[in-house]
């Protein structure tokens, strides 16, 4: 131990910083994925999709010194179609199950089953018909289930703490919900009870903090924004408020409260830490639109697990880098107001978040900063050759492979990153901020087309060649780029292309190529390369002395070679036809210092069959098959081999 602290204290403080946003990374991930890790086979329960849930009351009473939890849990829900029973998710253990004290409707006690598919069923008085609404009061008390680790109690220093993290499935080991990713519960309050020495916190605003008398206080949360069950959450122990603002003070952008939550023994460096989270949530404001849940609060509460978990409103942390502020923070958009739609989509969730803390690093750090932080990424995805974003029906049963660190975040962020770089920087934040907007979609759940269409309106393209590559099948490219001069202030760019998996056959993207001069010039050119052995005759207004692909890291690939050919090159070989074979038309590329006086076309007997005098060519009216075009410059003649289809 010591020997490896001695070696720390000689690392460049660059470095130490990148580690421990990488550790922070690590543990989120970590957080994000651990309240399934037992769980291999979950599925949205298929008897609790007749109803949708208008609001919950949760009252729980807890004691951060003891693990146990009592509920009062009422829910009211409409049907969807007639019901005569009503199906909640709620963990029954083998041994030492929750007592259920009563199930209630009206007052009047109903029947009920809970059993080990950890279902409560309960059946209702009379048929309850679709459209109608029932409000329906659950009891219980005992000792969460600990297979989903979604209910933790400890401590921190000495101190009792009792927290919970409830994400993929786990909300059902503490309160009877419905569990799914289909239906937000409207409106959630929930009143907290607890020792009068703590510092309850839950999702949404405070509204009262009332003490009962025996030495217990009641804390009451309001929450008025759709939510899912796993964004539920609550934590208790001697917290230590700390207020910030978030906003910028004006009538477009007022402020709104950031209320921390944070552990007393460490207040001072915490708040340090915690002093860039108004910028950090201006920079997303600014960027992406409102803060989602401007009407209540932002804020963190500090909890046991390493990393982060991004509840609504109050993301609970196990750390303090900025990075992992702001991956939690920009959940809030990305996750909170839309929530993916299946575990599938789960990119949407997290690679999008994880790129905004990328954002993050440019916006405050600058490019060099921002391109190491891709360059790091990026050797991350490739240091295997697969890797799908949107999971298949297996996978999703893999919690490990839901909350994948390589292919969910990295790749996710990589992936959202080479999507700006197609459409730009106006459209890409356009695009997000009409996404975020969508009344179909806001509050609610999107799958990746949707994304998609929101993509392909905002910039006018077509993504669906890049979602086939890069989102629903596997691997990376490894580019070989050949530049060479070629003629008067012209250059020549060879692409060629291999593939990690072979489930992509091509990787179509824009490449930037950055061609260099011995007086330092430097000017990039993007070539749209859609297929192997691709040439590009670009203008360069320099001798090319070095040749650099992706200059900015902006795109998945690994082990890339760029070189600057050397050889002579002919007459002929300065002159290019394209597209080649072609229906309707072509255009013939030559150096700037050739003159281009006469273009001939040719049958395969030899007959003169089309003349011009031009570069650009309509040759719709000629017949099918190989042709001999002729072309006459200034510094001789030269022939090329054509197929019209």
């Amino acid at each position: 131990m010591k020997k490896t602290l001695l070696s720390l204290l000689f690392i460049p403080s660059f470095f130490i910083f990148a580690q421990v946003e990488n550790d922070d990374f690590d543990r989120m991930i970590e957080s994000e994925m651990k309240s399934a890790s037992s769980l291999s086979t979950f599925q949205a329960n298929p008897n609790t999709l007749n109803y949708n849930v208008t609001h919950q009351e949760l009252r729980f009473t807890v004691d951060p010194a003891v693990f146990n939890i009592e509920g009062q849990v009422t829910t009211t829900f409409t049907a969807l179609e007639n019901m005569n029973t009503v199906v909640f998710d709620f963990y029954k253990k083998t041994s030492s199950p929750f007592t259920i004290t009563s199930v209630k409707k009206d007052g009047n006690n109903l029947s009920y089953s809970h059993n080990s598919t950890h279902e409560l069923e309960i059946t209702l008085p009379t048929t309850l018909t679709t459209g109608n609404s029932a409000t329906i009061e659950i009891i219980y008390s005992g000792a969460p289930s600990t297979a989903e680790q979604a209910f933790t109690a400890g401590n921190h220093s000495g101190t009792p703490i009792i927290y919970t993290l409830s994400e993929p499935y786990g909300a059902r080991d503490w309160w009877p919900c419905k569990q799914d990713l289909n239906d937000k519960i409207e409106s959630i309050d929930v009143y907290i009870t607890a020792p009068s020495q703590y510092v309850s916190v839950s999702n949404g605003l405070e509204q009262s903090a009332i003490d009962n008398g025996n030495n217990t206080k009641t804390t009451h949360f309001h929450h008025s924004y759709p939510i899912p069950a796993y964004l539920v959450a609550i934590a208790v122990t001697d917290y230590q408020i700390y207020n910030q603002q978030g906003g910028l003070g004006t009538t477009v952008s007022p402020f709104f409260p950031i209320v921390n939550y944070i552990y007393p023994e460490t207040a001072t460096s915490t708040q340090n830490s915690l002093a860039v989270t108004p910028t950090i949530i201006n920079l997303f404001e600014t960027l992406i639109g409102d803060y989602p849940f401007r009407n209540e609060k932002y804020g963190h509460a500090q909890f046991g697990w390493g990393g982060g978990m991004e509840h609504t409103t109050v993301s609970f942390m196990g750390g303090w880098s900025r990075g992992l502020i702001a991956h939690e923070m920009a959940h809030q958009w990305f996750g909170d107001k839309i929530t993916c739609g299946t575990w599938k989509d789960i990119w949407l969730n997290e690679g999008i978040t994880e790129y905004m803390s990328g954002v993050v690093v440019e916006n405050l750090d600058g490019d060099v900063s921002f391109r190491n932080w891709k360059e790091s990424k990026t050797s991350n995805i490739t240091s295997q050759p697969n890797g799908n974003l949107y999971l298949t029906d297996t996978q999703t049963q893999s919690v490990s492979r839901i909350f994948s660190g390589r292919i969910t975040y990295n790749k996710g962020s990589m992936v959202t990153n080479m999507i700006r770089y197609k459409m730009g920087d106006a459209n890409f934040f356009q695009a997000l901020r009409n996404y975020l907007a969508d009344p179909a979609l806001a509050y609610k759940y999107a799958i990746t087309p949707q994304f998609q269409s929101h993509l392909e309106t905002a910039s006018g393209l077509n993504f669906t060649e890049f979602f086939n590559d890069w989102v629903y099948n596997e691997g990376y490219p490894t580019y070989t780029i050949s530049a060479q001069n070629w003629g008067s202030g012209q250059a020549k760019i060879t692409v060629n292309q291999t593939q990690s998996d072979p489930s992509v056959s091509y990787f179509e993207m824009p490449l930037v190529i950055r061609l260099s001069g011995n007086g330092g010039q430097t000017q990039d050119f993007t070539v749209n390369n859609t297929i192997n052995n691709e040439e590009f005759i670009v203008n360069v207004p320099f001798q090319v002395t070095n040749v650099e692909f992706d200059p900015n890291k902006d795109i998945i690939s690994r082990n890339n070679i760029a070189t600057l050919a050397n050889e002579e090159f002919t007459l002929e070989q300065t002159v290019s036809i394209f597209p080649n074979p072609s229906a309707t038309t072509i255009h013939i590329k030559i150096p700037n210092d050739l003159e281009l006086e006469k273009v001939e076309f040719y049958n395969t007997i030899g007959q003169l069959v089309y003349t011009q005098k031009k570069k650009d060519i309509a040759i719709d009216h000629l017949s099918k098959g190989m042709h001999i075009i002729k072309l006459t410059t200034n510094k001789g003649v030269i022939h090329k081999n054509f197929i019209k289809k």
